[in-house]
């Protein structure tokens, strides 16, 4: 199964999630109505409310009452994209960016304060929406996600121009800021419909194993894609000051000199010598090395697949990890 056959397989579901987002963003402050206008409709894969939609999907037909839970999956995989959406506005005005999708970002265009609070909007919105569900359980999952989020975002925020971030607490932050919004999808799927603990658990684990091989290979498309394949400038990161496994890698594994470039590189920021960089992360085989670390997240995640009913949708969970890693975007 490829990524269009997936995207193809949700067709209907995603059509009435694109319409509730669309019917629930209103706001009657016109600037609020703009830039969520905006960033919700900048060509994101949409990948995290897919993963609701999937789950979902997945144990329908040995589920009660499957009308109502039906309107209570779209319902969540709005809210996941509202959630997500919340992160990015913020994440840009915290890493400065003006470059997401291939388009200006949000406060680029509009500028950080009003940016920041459109993404107050979109998380007090999303909550109003899963109070809407009914569900304690689903209360727990998404608050407990928000909060590790924020969490992931002040971790980052340490780790910036720190040059003796190890790859542990890189990959703990990918656990928290990024794969923890893709755990709590797949998981929702399974809550929504009602499955036990164990089936919960495992999609829980499927969704946060995707999510780390995702981050990953984004890290490797940072220095090997265009930023037109992109849709943000390559280097973004190293122009942070972020340590991003690829640079651990290399400064671990480079000459000294190639170390202490690397060093100066995230301890200062900037994109003054990204060449030589790049050639070390090159020649030390990081991009290779990150990829199979990705490799293996993405194939833990497909077995945790194991249990769950052959159907459709299992096949485009196993699809949705093969792209996680396979892809140029």
């Amino acid at each position: 199964m490829t990524i269009e056959d997936v995207f193809t397989l949700i067709k209907g579901d995603m059509e009435r999630v694109n319409s509730l987002i669309q019917t629930s963003l209103y706001s009657e402050v016109v600037l609020i109505n703009q830039i969520s206008q905006y960033i919700i409709n900048s060509g994101g894969k949409r990948l995290r409310p897919i993963l609701v939609l999937l789950s979902a999907n997945a144990f329908s037909s040995n589920s009660k009452d499957t009308d109502k839970k039906n309107a209570h999956y779209i319902t969540l995989a709005a809210v996941i994209e509202f959630i997500h959406t919340a992160t990015l506005l913020h994440d840009d005005v915290v890493d400065e960016s003006e470059l997401r999708r291939g388009k200006d970002t949000a406060n680029e265009l509009f500028g950080n304060a009003a940016s920041v609070l459109v993404g107050d909007f979109l998380y007090s919105r999303a909550f109003e929406m899963m109070v809407g569900v009914g569900s304690m359980k689903v209360m727990e999952i998404l608050s407990h996600s928000t909060n590790t989020i924020a969490e992931g975002e002040v971790l980052q925020l340490l780790n910036c121009n720190d040059a003796s971030t190890t790859e542990a607490r890189y990959l703990e932050v990918i656990h928290f800021k990024t794969a923890k919004l893709f755990e709590s999808a797949s998981q929702l799927g399974a809550v929504v419909m009602e499955q036990d603990e164990a089936i919960e658990l495992a999609m829980a684990n499927y969704g946060m194993h995707l999510g780390t091989a995702f981050q990953l290979i984004d890290d490797v498309l940072d220095y090997s894609a265009s930023s037109e394949d992109m849709g943000k400038n390559v280097g973004d990161d190293l122009a942070e000051g972020k340590p991003t496994l690829p640079l651990i890698h290399a400064m671990l594994n480079g000459t000294q000199e190639q170390a202490g470039l690397i060093k100066e590189a995230i301890e200062q920021g900037g994109l003054d010598k990204i060449d030589a960089i790049t050639e070390a992360i090159e020649i030390t085989g990081a991009l290779d090395y990150t990829r199979e670390i990705a490799k293996k997240e993405a194939q833990l995640a497909i077995a945790e697949l194991e249990n769950i009913p052959d159907s459709d949708y299992k096949e485009a969970m196993i699809a949705l990890a093969h792209f996680s890693v396979d892809r140029k975007y």
